[in-house]
């Protein structure tokens, strides 16, 4: 069974990106651009992994982080612009797998 990846993303050339680079590497992105949406596929189908940006438009990636690690049992990666130390602090604490900064490589976020 191919390997489901929730892309938690609203900028949609990085979610093109990421979506082609999953694809290549024989998984099945499930992109949305808010948090709402999100937690609606989690709550439908079996995810493998999400992979979540830290500014969403409806709601903060941290906050929605939580909620993910109170309901299912999923890795998270954080996928974001914010560099700074205290926010990949904050996103390792809150018990993410890994913290990726923008810009980023294709193949490090499939790796």
């Amino acid at each position: 069974m191919t390997p489901k990846v929730l892309v938690v993303e609203d900028e949609p050339s990085i979610t093109d990106n990421i979506s082609y680079a999953l694809s290549t590497e024989g998984f099945e992105p499930l992109c949305r651009p808010t948090a709402r949406e999100a937690l609606d596929v989690l709550h439908a189908q079996e995810i493998d992994l999400v992979i979540l940006d830290v500014g969403l438009p409806d709601m903060n990636g941290f906050e929605l982080a939580r909620q993910i690690q109170r309901g299912f049992d999923v890795p998270i990666i954080f996928l974001t612009a914010r560099a700074d130390e205290i926010d990949r602090i904050v996103g390792l604490e809150l018990g993410a797998d890994d913290y990726i900064v923008k810009p980023f490589s294709p193949r490090e976020l499939t790796a």
